[in-house]
C-alpha cells in the first residue's frame, strides 16, 4: 500500500514554543488514522497545517507527493476537510447546499444531482426539504460531512465528525465513514470519542505537548500499554482509595493502579477469575457498604490514553 500522507519534522512555533515538535509519522493510501491528544496537545494545529491553512515553521508535509509550502493549490483539489466549525448557508435546504457547493467545483450537473441524493440517503437527510436553520444541531453535523463529500475527495479530514450526534445518528455517520473508507479514500480522524477512534481506526496516534508519544493500531497499543483486565472501584469515601493501594502493593498480578479525577480507581492485573477473586477477598472491598460503584471490564484504548498522558480524553 503506497504513501499518501509522510511529514517530515513538521514543525510549529507559537511565542517561541513549539506547539508541534517536528513530527514524523506516514499515512497509507486507504487508511483511516485518528490523530488523539489531549487539549492543546498539537492535533489542530497539525490538522491545519497538513490542509494547508497554516504554513510550518520547520520541516514539511507531503500529500501525495505534494509538499504543502509550494503546492497549496494541487493539495487543496484532492483533500476534503469537515471541520467542527458549521460552513454551509443556513438559508438554503440541505439539498441546495450540496448543489451549490458541487457547482463551485465544476461537478457535471446530472452526475452532481445523483451524487447529492446518494449522500444524503446515507446520511439520513434525503428526506428533509426545510432550510438548514431549522435543523438539529445533529443534523447540521451530518450536512457538514456531506458538503465535505460531494467534493469527492481522495483524503479527508474529519474534526469531531460525530460531536453532539444522539447514538443512532453517530452510528449513521460510523457506517458512512466505513463505507467510505471501503472505496478506497483516505481518512484522518479527530475526536474525543475514544470507543470512536477504537472501533474506525486502522492505526492510531498520540500526541502531547507537540510530539508523538504512542503510534499503532488499537489492539497494539492496548497490548503494549495496558493490562488485559480492569477492576473499576469507588468509595463513598474517597479517602479509601489510598488504603486500597497499599492492600494490593504485595499481589504481584496486580501491575498498575490508576486514579481518576473523580477518585475512582482502575485497578490492572493480569491472570483470570483467581486473581480477581484475590483481589475482591480484600477487606476494603469485602465491606459492600463502603463501596459506591464496582465494575470489571477489559481493558480500552481510554485506558492507554489515560496511562501516557496522565488525562482522559474529554479532559
Amino acid at each position: 500500500m503506497s504513501i499518501i500522507i509522510e511529514t517530515q519534522d513538521l514543525t510549529k512555533i507559537y511565542d517561541g514554543n513549539a506547539v508541534v515538535d517536528h513530527l514524523n509519522f506516514q499515512v497509507k493510501k486507504g487508511e483511516l488514522l485518528s490523530l488523539l491528544g489531549p487539549n492543546g496537545a498539537g492535533k489542530s494545529t497539525t490538522i491545519n497545517m497538513l490542509t494547508t491553512i497554516l504554513k510550518p515553521d520547520d520541516g514539511t508535509a507531503l500529500i501525495k507527493g505534494y509538499d504543502i509550502k509550494k503546492n497549496k493549490k494541487r493539495i487543496r483539489e484532492i483533500i476534503g476537510v469537515t471541520p467542527q466549525e458549521l460552513v454551509f448557508y443556513d438559508e438554503l435546504t440541505a439539498r441546495e447546499n450540496l448543489v451549490f457547493f458541487g457547482q463551485m467545483h465544476y461537478i457535471p450537473k446530472n452526475q452532481l444531482k445523483v451524487e447529492a441524493e446518494k449522500i444524503l440517503e446515507k446520511l439520513g437527510l434525503a428526506e428533509r426539504r426545510d432550510k438548514s436553520k431549522n435543523f438539529s444541531g445533529g443534523m447540521k453535523r451530518r450536512l457538514n460531512m456531506a458538503i465535505n463529500m460531494i467534493m469527492n475527495p481522495e483524503i479527508l479530514f474529519l474534526d469531531e465528525p460525530t460531536a453532539g450526534l444522539d447514538p443512532q445518528a453517530r452510528h449513521v455517520v460510523w457506517d458512512y465513514i466505513g463505507e467510505v473508507k471501503q472505496q478506497g479514500r483516505t481518512i484522518i480522524l479527530t475526536t474525543h470519542d475514544m470507543h470512536e477512534a477504537e472501533i474506525l481506526s486502522d492505526r492510531v496516534i498520540i500526541i502531547d505537548n507537540g510530539k508523538i508519544i504512542a503510534e499503532g493500531t488499537p489492539e497494539a497499543l492496548k497490548e503494549k500499554y495496558s493490562e488485559r483486565n480492569v477492576l473499576e472501584i469507588k468509595f463513598k469515601d474517597d479517602s479509601k482509595i489510598e488504603d486500597l493501594k497499599e492492600k494490593l502493593k504485595p499481589l504481584e498480578f496486580v501491575k498498575e493502579i490508576l486514579v481518576d479525577e473523580d477518585k475512582s480507581a482502575s485497578i490492572f492485573f493480569d491472570g483470570g477469575i483467581i486473581n480477581f477473586t484475590k483481589i475482591l477477598n480484600q477487606e476494603i472491598i469485602t465491606d459492600v457498604k463502603e463501596l459506591e460503584m464496582m465494575n470489571l471490564r477489559q481493558n480500552t484504548l481510554e485506558d492507554v490514553f489515560l496511562k501516557l498522558t496522565g488525562k482522559r480524553l474529554r479532559d
